[in-house]
């Protein structure tokens, strides 16, 4: 029986992961904040609730060295993180840089711990969480941008670094999720932006930017990637990455970034 370790298991795709995993007969190790309030996986056989803030460097390592010593793990899924939302000079230094600590540096530390358990048996897959915004952009996430385009390109610097061990890296990239994401997300906000926040809904609401795909959906894509022993960096998941994935391939980022910056402001191009 395999065993998953999944960081930001507490909602959303981190829990449809983690059930899928379960029902499929994994072992799940399923890390969150605050373990206690956690009622559904709980209940759930072969699943084990670890406390882990990935800010916090002390408690990574002292989960990471708990969960090994419950048993061999497979495959790390790196999905803890949240969105900042809102134009850059609205942001304070202390919410960018909590941003960057969790998206980014929470993915660094948590894979860090692992690489010498995984180098030493010379096997492992580590699966991240991006999004559609870490290939693409949208308005008013700069920051949150910012953190995935760095796990992309993370993720294929390291594979390079990991394939003398048979350590697998892996990248999924999600468009919209239905969950609470939106909830938890932090918002800097300032007026003069407020008609590009307008705008923006819009796109978002008819679903001609962002399609928003129920979690479960997104974590078969993450179940595909633990499973289908491809040598394979990048997974799109759900109709809305894929698409835009393929409309930037097809016909490149600068007709892309046009096209959209044409959208929201037609009156002031020509």
């Amino acid at each position: 029986m395999k065993t998953i370790f999944i960081t930001g298991a507490s909602a959303g795709l981190g829990k449809a992961t983690a059930k899928l995993f379960q029902t499929n007969g994994w072992k799940v190790i399923a890390t969150m904040r605050s373990p206690k309030k956690e009622q559904e996986l709980s209940k759930l056989p072969n699943v084990t609730l670890l406390p882990l803030d990935v800010t916090n460097v002390d408690q990574i390592n002292a989960t990471v060295k708990h969960a090994l010593s419950l048993g061999d793990i497979h495959v790390v899924f790196n999905n803890a993180g949240y969105s900042l939302v809102g134009p850059l000079e609205a942001c304070t230094d202390d919410q960018i840089a909590s941003q960057i600590n969790t998206n980014l540096m929470g993915v660094l530390r948590v894979t860090k711990a692992f690489i010498p358990y995984f180098r030493e048996k010379q096997d492992g897959l580590f699966i991240t969480t991006t999004s559609v915004c870490g290939f693409s952009s949208n308005p008013l996430s700069c920051v949150y941008n910012a953190t995935k385009w760095a796990l992309e390109g993370w993720a294929e610097s390291i594979s390079y670094d990991l394939a003398q061990f048979n350590i697998r890296i892996k990248s999924v990239a999600p468009g919209g999720i239905k969950s609470n994401f939106s909830h938890v997300m932090d918002v800097a906000s300032d007026p003069a932006y407020d008609d590009l926040f307008k705008k923006l809904n819009t796109l978002f609401n008819d679903g001609s930017l962002i399609e928003f795909t129920e979690p479960e959906a997104i974590a078969e894509v993450v179940y595909e990637a633990a499973t289908d022993g491809k040598d394979q960096l990048r997974y799109q998941a759900g109709n809305d990455a894929v698409r835009i994935y393929h409309d930037r391939q097809q016909n490149g980022t600068e007709a892309f970034r046009i096209g959209l910056t044409r959208r929201l402001f037609p009156e002031r191009l020509h």
